[in-house]
């Protein structure tokens, strides 16, 4: 018993050196609606695509009192580069390094006539935690074979599947998946629910759900907690808003 107590206290004792990192590797995501993600580790809190709340994000809370090492923006349309706190925003294409996270951003039009509508948007590939992430909400076009190979077998892959003028539909999202192979899918920029919001042209998720018949369907709340070393495979997570 009192070497047990020992070997316990021991734990303890060397538990407080350990850098913070190690004692604590789950990724944390948080939807904060549309396309706007709170993603943060133990040393890193990131936001993606903060919105004004406007057209498709015009019911929902604008996510301004947010406060994070830094923002990843789409592109500085008002409903996914939204910054009026003016935090630090990476927005444009290009590899960027803070501190040891090293991101890079690639150009991918926003529309389905190669960004002569509504110009192009930034995708963006990190890793945090150990897992690669790529978030693709803002994205509308097709991929070269470049960023094909840039933005392929991410742990995490969040992008649009509700359609309308500058997002995939369900059809053009399912491709891009089966072209990346991510291991987890977060869609977001779809209809959720039966309230119809007037503003917005998205439609809901069946369109893309029928086109991912090898990936099981994971229903979570706003908040979710994902353990590196035990990520599921082929499962789509569709958060509550």
């Amino acid at each position: 018993m009192i070497s047990q107590i020992k070997n316990f206290l021991f734990l303890i004792l060397v538990s407080s050196f350990l850098p913070t990192s190690l004692l604590a590797r789950n990724l944390g995501i948080k939807s904060l609606g549309h396309s706007s993600f709170l993603i943060t580790s133990a040393d890193k809190s990131i936001l993606i695509n903060p919105f004004k709340a406007i057209g498709c994000a015009s019911n929902l809370k604008e996510p301004k009192e947010v406060n994070v090492d830094f923002i990843l923006a789409s592109s500085r349309l008002p409903d996914e580069g939204y910054n009026p706190n003016d935090q630090l925003m990476f927005v444009e294409p290009g590899i960027y390094q803070f501190e040891d996270i090293l991101l890079n951003g690639i150009s991918v039009p926003h529309d389905r006539v190669d960004g002569r509508r509504f110009g192009m948007a930034t995708v963006w590939s990190w890793k945090q935690n150990d897992l690669k992430i790529v978030h693709m909400g803002g994205a509308a076009g097709d991929i070269d074979i470049n960023s094909q190979i840039i933005l392929s077998s991410p742990d995490i892959l969040f992008i649009s599947i509700g359609g309308g003028i500058k997002s995939y539909n369900g059809k053009e999202a399912s491709k891009i998946v089966k072209l990346l192979k991510p291991n987890v899918v977060i869609p977001v920029h779809f209809e959720r629910g039966k309230k119809i919001n007037k503003e917005c042209d998205f439609s809901n998720a069946d369109l893309f759900l029928e086109n991912m018949k090898d990936f099981k369907v994971k229903y979570v709340g706003k908040d979710f907690q994902i353990k590196p070393k035990r990520i599921d495979q082929n499962k789509i997570y569709i958060f509550s808003n």
